[in-house]
């Protein structure tokens, strides 16, 4: 397996998180707490959520969680041979997606070869899906990279049911320290992920490093919403709704109040675009989805 290899630490990589000292206050939702306990707060928080994390969604959301995903994955366009690092990916959504989608790009791609190959024998057609068939995925790999153990858990129950086992790796790993060698994706994404991370400008910076040269960076993530009307009625929901559906699906009113609490926290959309330029990437772009409830944020290393 390709993803083996990747899991390997560069002798020059930072260190900036280990022996780290309890560092200065930050936000954990409205609480002001210190970074390592914010650190340990959060991978509390998703511990906790992670067997109703995929319900949960659906309940808050109303589904749109899902064809947010779906446009992250076509905004992507992958390609046969792409090898995605999915940061965060724990439950394993974004990861399934672009299964699919390599999968089906494979499958367009063989189909057209054979429909230009018009004197091809039955048995050369018969052969050519066979071989389409035992290598679906053209070479591409996804790699999940989380640092919630219970998440990852979440993650490989889903893909056994599912039947994901192709090309699909799962790490443990903290996005601030990631544990891959430098310039081996050409993929990175992380969705709704990033504003859980304790230092964002570190998770950045790993990110682009991890990035070959050429290589994307794709964040879908809760974001600002401009319109004050939308804006109002956004509030009332979340802190009204989400808290009280989080006590009774998973029984955990604190985890969603912390996660409703965080997006108000999370830098708007034109200050995180200044950040992913500020760890190197290059035509740094976001697009607003729902009046910018979530946005995506794309960036290229160059």
């Amino acid at each position: 397996c390709r993803c083996r290899a990747l899991l390997r630490r560069p002798a020059g990589a930072p260190q900036a998180l280990r022996g780290m000292a309890a560092g200065p206050d930050m936000h954990f939702g409205f609480e002001t707490v210190t970074e390592e306990e914010r650190r340990e707060k959060i991978y509390q928080v998703f511990e906790s959520v992670a067997k109703k994390y995929d319900v949960m969604n659906d309940s808050m959301t109303l589904g749109i969680h899902r064809v947010w995903k779906d446009i992250l994955i076509n905004r992507m366009n992958p390609t046969p041979g792409t090898l995605l690092l999915d940061v965060a990916g724990g439950t394993g959504d974004i990861a399934f997606r672009f299964i699919n989608y390599v999968r089906s790009v494979r499958q367009q791609q063989l189909q057209r070869k054979l429909k230009h190959n018009q004197n091809l024998s039955w048995q050369e057609i018969f052969e050519s899906y066979q071989e389409g068939n035992s290598n679906s995925l053209g070479d591409s790999q996804v790699v999940v990279c989380d640092i919630n153990r219970e998440m990852l858990k979440v993650g490989k129950q889903k893909a056994q049911h599912l039947g994901y086992s192709e090309g699909l790796s799962w790490v443990l790993g903290n996005a601030e320290e990631l544990p891959f060698d430098d310039d081996n994706f050409d993929v990175y994404t992380i969705a709704f992920g990033i504003r859980n991370v304790t230092r964002i400008d570190l998770a950045l910076q790993e990110a682009y490093r991890v990035l070959k040269p050429g290589g994307r960076f794709l964040c879908l993530e809760f974001s600002h919403v401009s319109n004050p009307v939308l804006s109002s009625l956004y509030d009332l929901y979340s802190f009204q709704v989400i808290p009280v559906l989080g006590e009774i699906i998973a029984g955990d009113w604190k985890s969603y109040q912390y996660l409703v609490e965080s997006i108000r926290q999370f830098p708007p959309q034109e200050e995180l675009k200044a950040m992913i330029e500020d760890a190197g990437f290059f035509k740094v772009d976001y697009e607003n989805l729902n009046f910018g409830i979530v946005a995506i944020h794309s960036g290229f290393k160059l």
